[in-house]
Order: C-alpha cells, then structure tokens, then sequence
C-alpha cells in the first residue's frame, strides 16, 4: 500500500509538472550572474547625501506592482520547486534585474534605489487593502523617479553610482518575474500556505480564506492584463536592458487598464498597444531648463511629465463613478513638485551655470585619466563646421552657451527656458518608432470624461491636467493659482508630437551609455563611425565599463540582453559621419584617430 502511495505521489508530481511547463513554457526568468563591487562611490553632483538618500525613496504615490509591500516581500522568486526557491525581495536577486542595491543591504532588509513603500496600499477600484487577520491597513509599494534615473557602471571592482544617469534595469523582465511569482504562488503545491504564514502569521486559517480571495482577484486582474499583453505580442520588440518603451506603457496604463475600471465598458482593448518603440533611460540633469522634454520634444509642462510617469508605474486615477469623485488620484503631486525642485535647483547663468543636479565629471581617480593633448584635438573638432556643436550647443562649461540664440526670453515669472534644438527625423536619419508610433497613435475614450477620442498625446494631456487640476482643487485649502503656475513649472500643458528628435547638451554624456534615444550604439567610438562599422548585434546588461570606447562591455554573456539592430525599434542608423550626402549622414567622415580625439573631449563634458 505504502509503495503505491508513493507511485502514486510520483505520478500527480509528474502530471503537475508536465501542466505547468504546458501552462506557461517561459515560466524560467534567465538572468546575469553579478559578481558584487568590492567599493561602491558616488560622483559629486551638487546634491548632498540626504537630498540624495530623499530622491532614491520620494513617495510619488505610485502602486507599481500591484500588491501591497507586505504582499510583495512575501512572495517567493519564480520556479518549478516546491520549496522555497528564496524571496522575491532578496537583494541579491533584485540585483540581477539591474536594481542598485546599497552597500550593507541584505536579505529584504531594504529594497534597492528606486522602491518606496509609504503610503496606504489601494486596490484597483480604489478601496484601500486590509490585512485580513489584523484588519490593518497595507502599505503601497512602487516606483520613484530614481527606478529608472540611476546610473551605475561598474571598473575593477568598484562600482561607481551616477545620481539623474539612465538606469541599466530591465524592467520588462522583472515585471514577468512578479507576474510568475504570483502564478507559481496560486498553483504550486504549499507555495501559498508559506506566503499565508508571513502575511498573516502562522495559524491563521479563517483570515487565510479571506486572503485566498483577494489573491485571486489579484490573480484574475494579472491575467487581464497577460492577455492584452499577448494580443499585441507579435507586434512588440524586447526592451531588454537599459531601456523601456515608457509613453506606450503610460499609454497602455491609464487608457486600457485604468479605463477597464470605468462603468461604460469602453473598448479598451483597442487602446492597448504594442512595444514598439523603446527608449534609453533619459538622464535628466539639465533637463527642468528645457522648454521641451521627451526624445521627440513631445512635453512643454514638467507637471504634466512627471505626472504622467507616475500614473505609468501604477499610481491610481479615478475614471469612474460620481462626477465629483472622477479624476482623483493617488498621485502625490507634492511631492511630485519638489522632485523637479530639487533637481532643477535655482535659475542657471552664466556665471554659476547649472544648480540642483549637476552632471557628472569623468572620475579620474577611477578611471583612466583623460589625455589633455588628445581632448585638445577633439576640442577642435567638436566646434568645427559640420560637428557636435552644430546640433548640440556650445559645451555648457563655454561662456558661448550662455547666450545662444536657443535661449528664450525670461517670462513673466522671471524664468528662462533652452529650446534644445529639434532635428528632422529625414536628417538625422535615425530610427523612427518613437516619434512615429507617439504620432500615429490614436485612443477611445468613453463618454462622460470630457476628453475626446482621437491622438494619444492630446488625451494623454487633458487627463493629466484633469488629473492634477482635481488634486489642486482638493486641497483644504484649495491650491491659489500662483502657486499651480510655480508647481507646474510656470510652463502651461501644451503637448506636440514632431517627426524629430532633440539634440540637448553633451555635458555628462560620458556616463550614459548605450547611446542614440534607443540605446542602439554601444559606446562613443562606435557613434563616431559610419553605420557600416557599428556592431550589427551586441549585449546590454554588463556593468563593466569600457574607458577606451566609453560605453559598457557588449561582448556575450549569460542572461545578457543580446540587441539586433536590423529590427524596427533597434535601428542604429543615422547620426553619421560619412562621405557623401543623404538623410542620416550629418557631417563629413571622421578618421579613426579624428574619432578617438572626439572620444577623449567628450569625456571632459
């Protein structure tokens, strides 16, 4: 008898397996082996310590993943096994998604860079989540700012931190991890028990009822949202590391699931839409002084950007329900503001240049030192007719670029703004997606919003700024006008969508590989050579850095993101110094040592 219980045993095993693989073949999430940093160091940027320590966990109001924080250190990592394959908080393992993990931490002790968990947990229709056993209130879990605006590069074993750099996490990857996790939670044998037991404590059985069922709408609304997924998968591309196709996802966010909640059934399937176009993490020093954001120059208002960001990684916006309840938010628009404050600083000049982040200065006493004699080359040649000036501006460093003609006029306010200049996509000849997709991109709205059908970019604008104008009229006492005219950046929401890309200042460009908005060019050297002579595939997601080339180490490793530049979306055309004329060729050809000379200035920027 007992022999047969055991083949028994054996067989269900063997069943249960077969299903799952079956049920979800990429259910395995592979990712990098990262040896640890023996020191770990920041660049001085004008922020002290607790400005930036404040950065890191600035609670916008954002719920990104769906689950409470209590939920989520309490999930275990993704597998087949029916023990316990380690948390999916762990430290170590959230490092190999590309999240920077301070020195000192361990286990779940505290999460990396980028996660705040401070205000109260909301389900999607808005109520607030409850501990089943203690009836206490949960805890929001989400992005920052800094999730995604963190750089890091790792030389010889010391790690190097750049505070407003692009950030080397792969997002996509970590989003089906929680998703796996949430899957292998429901249906591998005694994986919910264990998470029951930390979320409610042992012995909790009544209590574990309830929480079953919230589980499963949690599950439910996950499955929603796979299945969307999967209907525009055959249109998509892989993000990968380092970059992120955010406009789509804030798209996709507030125009399918969030309208998913309202009562008029709106065809928000319609709305959702594929990966196309992803993007390199921007860095964002400088960028409060631009009077226009995005790769493609897309935003006037920093409100209404940042605003958007965060109902993009989860905050709640209320689409449903009695007209006097539409449009409220759990968007911290505070908060929100004394970000951009922070990172702005006060008005840059001439005499100071820029205040609040600045760029990062090449850190000779960790990398090699730059060769004077060789920049002073390079130096030419980036003022030269036909060069980097050109399009990008005079260095900041340069008295010259403090009264170029792209300046605008100080406002009413006393403000005045850099209109970076905006190149055709037929000049430059870079990859199109993003500025194509954002344009072509239409959405339905239901009625009773007050925000019409049509471009994805205009009802993207009016949302928001029904979104932040409620949160401003809310408060006790309401927000005065001038103070809505200071926190939205004295800019008004005016919203554009142009077949160009922007060229902004180098000063820092350094420390943001890989380069062009789409991350196709691996390092400086290579976006200094014509097309013909740049990687046709290369990997993205090692640390290492590369102080000769200046970009990270693209050779193949395990788990590593591998780039093919032949696809829509990955295009590494264009931006070319060539012989000859056409769209993408925007100077005359560099010769290698020309190339090597340019690569050396830029590393003084």
């Amino acid at each position: 008898m007992k022999k047969i219980i055991i083949i028994a045993v054996v067989i269900l095993a063997a069943i249960f397996i077969v299903a799952f693989v079956v049920v979800d073949e990429r259910i395995t999430i592979v990712l990098p082996e990262y040896s640890q940093a023996q020191d770990v160091s920041w660049i001085p940027q004008n922020w002290t310590p607790a400005q930036r320590e404040w950065f890191y966990r600035a609670d916008q109001g954002t719920q990104t993943f769906s689950v409470p924080y209590e939920w989520f250190i309490a999930l275990e990592q993704p597998s087949l096994s029916l023990g316990s394959s380690g948390l999916l908080s762990d430290s170590t393992y959230l490092d190999r998604f590309g999240f920077i993990v301070l020195p000192g931490t361990h286990g779940n002790s505290e999460l990396p860079i980028g996660f705040a968990h401070a205000g109260r947990a909301l389900h999607s229709d808005g109520s607030i989540w409850l501990n089943p056993q203690t009836n206490a209130q949960m805890t929001s879990l989400g992005f920052t700012c800094a999730a995604c605006h963190t750089g890091r590069f790792t030389y010889k074993n010391k790690a190097v931190i750049v505070d407003g750099g692009p950030a080397l996490t792969n997002v996509q990857r970590f989003q089906e991890a929680v998703e796996y996790s949430i899957f292998c939670t429901r249906y591998v044998p005694f994986r919910f028990d264990r998470f029951a037991d930390r979320v409610l404590g042992a012995g909790a059985d009544q209590a574990k009822k309830q929480l079953r069922a919230q589980f499963d709408t949690v599950y439910s609304e996950g499955n929603a949202f796979i299945k969307l997924e999967n209907s525009v998968k055959a249109r998509s591309i892989e993000e990968g590391f380092a970059r992120l196709d955010a406009l789509t996802r804030i798209g996709n966010t507030v125009f399918a699931i969030d309208l998913s909640h309202t009562d008029s059934h709106a065809p928000t399937s319609e709305n959702f839409a594929a990966y196309t176009a992803p993007v390199h993490y921007p860095r964002i020093w400088d960028a409060p002084w631009f009077a226009w954001v995005q790769y493609n120059g897309s935003i006037h208002q920093p409100m209404m950007r940042n605003a958007g960001e965060a109902l993009g990684v989860g905050a709640k916006v209320n689409l449903a329900g009695p007209k006097d309840q539409l449009f409220s938010t759990s968007i911290d628009v505070k908060t929100v503001y004394e970000l951009e404050a922070q990172l702005a600083g006060t008005s840059p000049d001439a005499a100071s240049g820029f205040h609040g982040l600045t760029s990062p200065k090449w850190p000779a006493q960790i990398l090699p030192a730059v060769n004077a004699e060789l920049a002073a080359t390079g130096e030419a040649l980036y003022k030269g007719k036909a060069r980097c000036q050109e399009c990008h501006l005079p260095p900041v460093s340069d008295p010259a670029f403090w009264t170029v003609p792209q300046w605008q006029p100080a406002n009413a306010d006393g403000q005045r703004y850099l209109n970076v200049n905006m190149i055709d996509i037929s000049h430059v000849g870079t990859d199109p997606a993003q500025a194509e997709d954002m344009k072509n991109r239409n959405v339905v709205i239901p009625d009773g919003l007050g925000i019409p059908s049509g471009a994805f970019g205009v009802a993207l604008a009016q949302l928001i700024e029904l979104t932040v104008n409620h949160w401003y009229d809310t408060q006790q006492p309401p927000t005065p006008g001038p103070v809505r005219n200071q926190m939205n950046g004295f800019r008004d929401g005016s919203v554009r969508a142009p077949l160009q890309y922007k060229a902004r200042p180098l000063d820092g460009v350094w420390a943001t590989p890989p380069y062009l908005h789409n991350g196709s060019v691996p390092n400086l050297y290579a976006l200094l050579s014509p097309v013909s002579e740049r990687p046709k595939t290369f990997y993205l997601g090692n640390r290492e850095f590369d102080p000769v080339d200046v970009g990270y180490r693209t050779e193949e490793f395990p788990g590593g993101f591998k780039f093919d530049v032949s696809i829509r979306g990955n295009l590494n055309s264009g931006h070319e110094f060539n012989n000859g004329s056409g769209p993408g060729i925007i100077g005359p050809f560099l010769t290698p040592d020309e190339r090597r000379a340019l690569v050396e200035y830029l590393k003084t920027l």
